[in-house]
């Protein structure tokens, strides 16, 4: 394994750190700032949508940049804004930071992706890209668990500032690993842009947004769930967190491992899985071990999706992947955002804490049907060519 690829996921467990421990301090968050826990489901929904708009808009100012310069710069946004978030008086400073701290995250991840693909071998950018994720994943074993358990005792603001610090190793990390990969000669923004109007691209990306949401609509609740619902002592959501942690690594290692070897069908277990395993959460939810297994199976089956759909938005792209690859961590994120309000309306409307389940069971089944339509167009384009071209074999499917 390339050595930057290991400073890579050291960013990557920093920010994934910030990014997921939200949830399991949502409670101390929403009781110190004296509002509900949709209120302070708000700081999900911000820090979401800040990555939707700040990864094309970094990426795009990055253009003339040096990738690893690019990568270090927003290391350093990252610091600042959790440093803002450890010291906000009130919500609204404390969204402002999450806001701060999010815009480096799309393109972060979606530059990385491109320079771990490029590491390695095309046959092994999947695995590549999913050795990156590994620091997030990690991040949810290791780094939410204890920043959660910090929270609880020494107080939340421990936590973010302990995370900043964290922001601060990966970007040395960076500087020192990380090999210079200057922008390829050539590339520019209109370049970047045509990726959109390939359909497939686009229904990648709503395949993102749908599927990843169905995660967040579960997990962004996980906390009242398992302590009003499930009856878990508030100080076992850590022990939750590092089950579901467990599942998004081991889901984030097949998920790279298959996609290298069959993309869709990967992408179709891991989606019919989903949905199915949300459903059944509204009722595994009012028992413990049933809320412990279905936990650790809504990260692996959330998180198998990664890669193989990050590897569809760079295949797609083609020779312009770079923005493509950096937006779609935006629509990661833009369906975290949406899963996070959608599951607060759902809970303010009186349906209970469970109920964010189904919200994710149908965004999950809807991801799952967007695959199977994104497949079969593939497949009469592929027809059509070969028809076109007088050739009768029709490329096998992956």
């Amino acid at each position: 394994m390339p050595l930057a690829l290991l400073a890579l996921a050291v960013g990557a467990f920093g920010i994934g750190t910030t990014e997921f421990v939200i949830m399991g301090l949502l409670p101390e968050i929403a009781a110190d700032y004296g509002v509900s826990i949709p209120a302070a489901g708000l700081l999900v929904t911000g820090y979401a949508l800040g990555v939707v708009v700040g990864a094309p808009l970094l990426t795009v100012f990055g253009a003339k940049v040096s990738r690893k310069r690019m990568l270090m710069l927003l290391m350093g946004l990252f610091v600042l804004g959790n440093l803002l978030s450890a010291l906000a008086p009130n919500l609204g400073v404390m969204l402002t930071g999450r806001v701060v701290a999010s815009l480096a995250h799309g393109s972060f991840f979606g530059i990385g992706s491109v320079v771990a693909a490029e590491l390695v071998a095309p046959e092994k950018k999947a695995g590549a890209i999913a050795t990156m994720f590994t620091g997030l994943t990690v991040a949810n074993i290791v780094g939410v668990p204890l920043g959660t358990f910090i929270g609880q005792a020494l107080g939340w603001r421990t936590t973010f500032a302990i995370v900043a610090a964290l922001g601060v190793v990966g970007l040395l990390g960076i500087a020192k690993l990380v090999p210079a990969m200057p922008r390829p000669e050539g590339a520019r923004l209109r370049g970047e842009l045509k990726a959109f109007r390939n359909p497939q691209v686009l229904l990648a990306m709503a395949m993102t947004v749908l599927g990843f949401g169905g995660v967040f609509a579960a997990i962004t609740y996980i906390a009242p769930m398992m302590t009003h619902v499930a009856g878990y002592a508030d100080g076992s959501v850590t022990w939750l967190l590092v089950l579901f942690g467990i599942g998004m690594f081991l889901g984030n290692l097949l998920g790279g491992r298959f996609a290298d070897r069959a993309l869709m069908p990967m992408l179709y277990v891991a989606l019919g899985g989903l949905a199915v395993v949300l459903a059944l959460f509204t009722v595994t939810a009012h028992n413990k071990v049933l809320a412990a297994i279905t936990i650790l199976l809504v990260g692996a089956l959330g998180f198998a999706t990664v890669p193989p759909l990050q590897k569809r938005v760079l295949d797609q792209a083609h020779g312009a992947p770079t923005l493509a690859s950096a937006v779609n961590i935006g629509a990661f994120n833009l369906g975290n955002a949406l899963a996070a309000w959608l599951g607060g309306l759902v809970i303010a409307a009186g349906l209970g804490y469970t109920a964010p389940n189904w919200v994710g069971a149908a965004l999950a089944a809807a991801a799952l049907g967007l695959a199977l339509w994104s497949a079969a167009l593939e497949r009469r384009t592929l027809t059509a060519d070969a028809t076109a071209t007088g050739d009768t074999r029709i490329p096998v499917h992956h």
